[in-house]
């Protein structure tokens, strides 16, 4: 494969260095180097999936150093599907916050969103545990660059907190790693798992206590419930177009445990078997639950948006917990559409807040309301799992994945009665913003100036970027069936990863 594996990370690592040091004063340079990197990574990142399509493994080794020894990055079809949402997510997100003007309102905003691509990409594609926590911290840092763009007090303050909170986690992070390398000797994950599976039973204390310690550490990525308290501020208070750029990070929370959980601590690992199922089931049901009851109790609509991505977060962590292939390849689809649902949501959102304000009222009409209102009723229903959209489908994935399982009938329940709390939320939220057309969006501002006059020109580069987004779920809806096939291909391959291992190591796994 040459060095095209390698091309994800290496090019927005170079093109953001690029735009701060050579284009830094020339806004529309910027826009084009960085629109021309988001297109490139989408056509890298489309040409490396094909290639992983058939179930081939590939790895790439930095600086010809063989694994376990040196870095590696590996493809697979899991971080070959993961690399194409994040450069397919990307491109209309940034078409978005050029067109809407946000690029212009902080400093180095285009090499801020390059270096998140590159932290994002790099998670996805590392075959090293102590690389997937030197990408998340890069991702850490981007994201708070971008969290705080524009300014203001409350995005500042929410960001401190989302700083802290996810320093936490990088700690707890270090300390699982050091756990786990004193036990075993390497962060390789093929070699992890081979090293793993030999440890006697009756030393693999320390064992569990590291994939204790990770698992919290990937639950606090995924906004899992208790650990979820620094999204909703956090997501509510960025730049809508950075919020729906960070759809993505919650699935690498998931990533991570998905390939951590099946790789290294397999369900055939006998010394950690049932250690994370066991709670991480009922976490996953409270945090549905909670994303729900906020969505209907949000009065602001960065909010409702919010607790929309933590309540998709709850069901797509439902199915992960299960750790059988079934639910993991419904999983796997209902990943694809919560991410691109979620920050459809986002962007439907900052066109409302932009014109009339942030809070859930009745509003006076606004400009292209028809169009708006659409939009949010097709990223609602979307969010929710109504049909015809993927939502639907996805969700039904789940609930058939799970029919059989023990917890079947809590898992329907609170699926089924998390679904209707988030419909009633958001038909409350659209029925306010467009129907109910009376009232002063500027008497419920939160800081002079912060709703626009509606006379301000109105942009259509932002409507291109949701409704490429929107676009994107009818074709997940409309090709579900080869959708469905692949996530299904993609879970056998996570269960199997005989041939992963083997790859990395050059040598037949024990």
């Amino acid at each position: 494969m040459d060095h095209l594996l390698i091309a994800p990370v290496v090019l927005p690592a170079l093109v953001a260095p690029f735009i701060i040091m050579a284009v830094r004063h020339h806004i529309d340079l910027q826009r084009i180097f960085s629109v021309a990197s988001a297109v490139l990574l989408a056509a890298i990142s489309v040409t490396l999936a094909a290639k992983a399509a058939d179930g081939s493994v590939y790895v790439y080794e930095l600086g010809d150093w063989p694994a376990p020894f040196g870095i590696v990055l590996v493809l697979d079809r899991l971080s070959g599907m993961m690399i194409v949402l994040t450069a397919l997510l990307a491109l209309p997100v940034l078409l978005y916050a050029i067109g809407s003007g946000w690029d212009t309102r902080g400093s180095n905003f285009h090499a801020l969103f390059q270096f998140q691509l590159m932290g994002i990409m790099g998670a996805f594609l590392t075959g090293d545990a102590f690389n997937l926590f030197v990408f998340f911290e890069v991702l850490l840092i981007a994201s708070y660059g971008l969290m705080i763009h524009s300014g203001g007090t409350r995005r500042f303050q929410a960001g401190v907190q989302y700083v802290v909170f996810n320093l936490l986690g990088s700690t707890l992070f270090l300390f699982a790693l050091g756990t786990l390398y004193a036990v075993t000797g390497t962060l390789n994950m093929a070699d992890l798992a081979v090293k793993v599976a030999q440890i006697p039973a009756e030393e693999t204390a320390l064992l569990r206590v590291a994939a204790v310690l990770l698992l919290l550490v990937f639950a606090i990525k995924a906004a899992l419930l208790p650990l979820h308290f620094w999204l909703p501020s956090a997501y509510a208070n960025a730049p809508m177009p950075v919020a729906a750029l960070f759809a993505i990070m919650t699935k690498v929370g998931a990533y991570s445990i998905l390939r951590i959980y099946t790789l290294v601590f397999g369900p055939e690992v006998e010394a950690t078997n049932g250690l994370t199922q066991s709670w991480l089931l009922p976490a996953a049901l409270l945090t549905l639950l909670a994303g729900a009851i906020g969505v209907l109790g949000s009065r602001k609509l960065g909010r409702l948006a919010a607790f929309g991505a933590i309540s998709s977060m709850g069901t797509l962590l439902i199915a992960i917990s299960l750790f059988t292939p079934a639910a993991t390849a419904a999983a796997l689809y209902y990943l694809v559409h919560s991410t691109l649902a979620a920050a459809l949501l986002f962007l439907v959102a900052d066109l409302v807040i932009e014109r009339q304000g942030r809070w859930i009222l009745p509003q006076l009409p606004m400009p292209q309301s028809g169009l708006i209102s659409a939009l949010f009723f097709a990223a609602a229903i979307a969010l929710a799992g109504m049909p015809p959209l993927s939502g639907f489908l996805g969700k039904l994935l789940v609930l058939d994945a799970t029919r059989n399982d023990t917890m079947a009938t809590w898992i329907w329940g609170v699926i089924l009665v998390g679904s209707l709390i988030t419909i009633l939320g958001m038909a409350r939220a659209g029925s306010q913003l467009f129907w109910k057309g009376h009232g002063l969006p500027q008497e419920t501002a939160d800081e002079p100036g912060e709703v626009p006059a509606v006379a301000a020109p109105v942009a259509q580069l932002p409507f291109v970027a949701c409704f490429g987004l929107l676009f994107g779920l009818v074709v997940l809806t409309v090709f579900a069936g080869p959708a469905t096939r692949y996530a299904e291909a993609t879970a056998a391959q996570l269960f199997t990863p005989t041939a992963y291992i083997e790859t990395v190591l050059g040598t037949e796994a024990e």
